[in-house]
């Protein structure tokens, strides 16, 4: 699904120096490579504030934690994302409560989340699902109508159009992601000048000054190695967007004409993942010729949410949410990176149409 040596390979003398000059420094940890890397990142995403944290999840906790949600709250949000969306909440000791997506973009329903709102809802953590912005503009309605805050997991979705415009933004470079370090990293994008500053103190323990915890944090601290790392690929961001825009484009070209659900074309979207719909019965049997054939895939994601063996104490029950688990059953990622030829995403077209045939 990657190919992250070809990545890295053109790099690899400005990742080395990069390195070396954090080892000559002596810094490690919240020196100035990652205060040069959250002022380059917030340039790039035209967002005034970035802060660096130790990775998506913890971007996630702690931006709930600035927000104030704890026990008792309740957090609209998906059930089709990455576990760490509803953990983050759930270990706050709020409650993650779930609205359906809409059925073409796979993204949160906002009359969806409008009818869970409740006396006890504390903010919408929307999703934006394998690069495609959700609708915010219905989303920032609906919260500012509700008086509840609207935060955004753009752990998948880094560049993407209208990122960060919904209060703030979580996200991730784990290594697969479109701005991928090496290791584990994360970081919040916001526009409110407080917000940021209540992040930069609770990933430090809640420290303003050394050894001064003005309130309880956590350890999610960005390293200055991962920082300096970053700094080296960020400027190839927009070129790597511009190239996984174009692959997107070329797969919906080729595929069209064969018995597959295509996602819908989005010229705001990053394309983290390039997800099509099979039938459920069918799907086992596809991904076993396309790996016959050397062709990786994946399944983002098998399981909703709501049924994860984890989150049981929610209560939920298949056929809760429709369309999240017809999407688990039907979804599947094919390969999309910088790098990828336009043969490689031929030669993926030609063996799915090899299967329907």
């Amino acid at each position: 699904m990657q190919d992250l040596g070809a990545l890295h390979a053109p790099l690899g003398e400005e990742l080395r120096a990069a390195a070396a000059r954090v080892l000559a420094s002596g810094r490690f940890i919240l020196g100035p490579e990652v205060a040069a890397f959250e002022d380059e990142l917030a340039a790039a995403t035209g967002v005034p504030h970035a802060v660096g944290v130790s990775s998506g999840t913890d971007a996630l906790l702690a931006l709930l934690m600035a927000g104030g949600v704890g026990p008792g709250d309740e957090v609209v949000t998906t059930p089709y994302s990455f576990i760490a969306t509803a953990e983050a909440i759930a270990r706050l000791g709020a409650r993650p409560v779930f609205a359906d997506v809409e059925p073409d973009t796979l993204n949160l329903d906002p009359r969806a989340a409008a009818a869970r709102i409740g006396p006890r809802t504390r903010a919408v953590l929307v999703v934006h699902l394998f690069g495609r912005p959700a609708r915010l503009a219905a989303l920032r309605d609906l919260c500012a109508g509700a008086g509840v805050a609207l935060y955004e997991d753009a752990a998948q979705a880094i560049g993407a159009e209208a990122v960060g415009s919904g209060g703030a933004a979580a996200l991730s470079f784990f290594p697969a992601k479109n701005l991928g370090g090496f290791g584990d990293g994360g970081a919040v994008l916001t526009a409110a000048a407080p917000l940021a500053a209540a992040l930069r103190r609770i990933r430090n323990h809640g420290a303003g000054d050394k050894m001064h915890h003005e309130l309880l944090g956590g350890n999610f601290r960005l390293d200055e190695l991962q920082a300096a790392l970053l700094r080296v690929k960020l400027p190839h961001l927009a070129g790597w967007t511009a190239e996984r825009r174009r692959l997107a484009a070329l797969y919906h070209d080729l595929l069209g004409a064969l018995p597959v659900a295509l996602p819908p074309a989005d010229g705001g979207a990053v394309w983290s993942q390039f997800v099509i719909r099979v039938p459920a019965e069918r799907r086992p049997a596809l991904r076993r010729l396309l790996d016959e054939r050397g062709i990786a895939t994946a399944v983002y994601y098998p399981l909703p949410l709501h049924l994860q063996p984890a989150l049981a104490f929610l209560g939920h029950r298949p056929g809760d949410f429709p369309h999240a688990e017809r999407a688990a059953a039907e979804a599947l990622a094919l390969p999309i990176y910088p790098g990828l030829a336009d043969a490689g995403v031929t030669r993926v077209v030609e063996a799915v149409a090899d299967f329907f045939r």
